[in-house]
This record gives C-alpha cells, structure tokens and sequence, in this order.
C-alpha cells in the first residue's frame, strides 16, 4: 500500500472516530434533529421582555449586537446552526427597564408590526423592582390585567402565533438578599399570574424559579444570577435551555 493511501485511510478512520466521540456535533446540522419539523414556510421568532431579554443589544443593523449577549442570542445561535438552509428569522425587542406597562405601550410597532410566528415574552422583575425599590403601587393583578390585555390584542391580531411565557425569577443574592421574604413573596404572586395567562392564552409556560433553585445545588446563586434578577452567562444557558425544550412541544 502506498503511502498516500494509507495516509488518506488514516485520516477517514479518525474522522469516522471523532463523529461516534462527538455525536450531538455530527447531527447538529444533519436532519436528525427534528425539534422544528421543516414545513416548508419560513418563521419569524420574536424574544420580547426587559433587560434580561435586552442583553446589552444594539439598536442598529450591527449583526455583532443586534441580539444581545443573553439566551435570546444562545437561541438564535442553536436553532440557526441547527437549520442553516431554513427562513428563519430572529427578532430581539427586549428593553432594559420595562414593566408590563411599558412593554404595552410600544406593543404595536415593537411585536405586531413584525408579525411573529413564535413570540416569546419575559417580564415582570421591573414590576416587582419598582413596587419594592420605588414604592409603586400597582399590583400584582394590575400587571395580570395588564399582562391579558396586551395578550388579547395578540392574537386579535395574530391568531396563529404561537407563544412561549417566561417565568419572571430571582435568587436570594445582591438587592434581592436585602429583602428576600418581600421580594419572594411578590415576585410569586406574579408568577402564578404568568401561569395562569398561559394556560389561558394557550401558551407555552416556561418555569425558570425552581430551575434556577435547583441549579443552587451546582453552585452558589452568584454563579447563576449576580445580583439577585440579572443572570450571569451560565444563567443565561440555564434559560436558553428551557426555551428549547419549550419550543420541542410547540412542535
């Protein structure tokens, strides 16, 4: 045997080696994965909420930035990787600092103008943060009544889309810790709230708090969440990977 061909069936015997080893690398792209069945029609996702959701994106075209450095970027990365030839198309619209409120009042251009096929929405810590920290008075049912008419316009207007709900969630570290009952106490009250749009929105419920509790078993909250809402990079992950499991049973 020459030395060319022995050379080239070493090299296929270690290519053929590394995708037994690495599995889930061979199939991320192949059509193995079939969490989102191609059905020949593009899709528009759409990640809406406040800072968490926002990531530090650009408000540009600058592609480096326009999805933030969260999991609405992770997502976006995963499912483009995973389906390179499909129309897909991604939107970040998440703002730091908003409530409910304000998520409403720019509702219009910033989620039904871009007709999404996939809406997902994260809010309600700035709710709490401003009840807290700024003696707001509104209330837990006020961000439900809030949070269902902004749904309602939704699907008046979007009746096919299909909606993922995030948990709002927090851990006791940084402000949270100063006043963990207080914070613990009004952030569930808005969490079964979120639980209860979903069900009646027909939406995918996504529960971060006990993921999140139960990741306090790996590490410290600080590993997760540095300052009691904001999620560290592994957070970020954490949530990102709930989102995919979420979006495996729209489909």
């Amino acid at each position: 045997m020459s030395n060319s061909r022995r050379d080239f069936l070493k090299k296929a015997s270690l290519a053929g080696a590394a995708v037994v080893a690495a599995p889930g690398l061979a199939s991320a792209s192949g059509t193995d994965d079939k969490y989102l069945p191609n059905d020949g029609v593009g899709k528009t996702f759409l990640f809406q909420g406040d800072s968490i959701t926002d990531g530090g994106r650009s408000y540009d075209k600058d592609w480096n930035h326009v999805y933030g450095q969260g999991y609405a970027y992770l997502i976006t990365a995963r499912i483009n990787f995973d389906y390179p030839g499909r129309d897909y198309q991604f939107f970040n619209r998440g703002i730091s600092g908003n409530t409910v409120n304000d998520l409403a009042a720019r509702w219009q251009k910033d989620t039904l103008d871009i007709k999404p096929d996939v809406l997902s929405i994260l809010i309600g810590i700035n709710d709490v943060h401003r009840v807290i920290m700024q003696g707001d008075k509104a209330t837990a049912e006020d961000f439900a009544n809030a949070y269902d008419r902004m749904l309602t316009q939704t699907k008046a207007a979007l009746p096919d889309v299909k909606l993922i709900m995030l948990e709002p969630f927090i851990l006791p570290v940084g402000m949270v810790s100063k006043n963990p009952e207080l914070w613990t106490t009004e952030v569930q009250k808005r969490q079964v709230m979120v639980n209860s749009l979903a069900s009646k929105f027909n939406a995918i419920f996504v529960p971060l708090q006990d993921v999140f509790n139960k990741a306090l078993q790996k590490a410290k909250a600080e590993h997760w969440i540095w300052d009691g809402v904001h999620p560290m990079p592994a957070g970020h992950e954490l949530i990102a990977r709930e989102w995919m499991k979420a979006v495996k049973k729209l489909y």
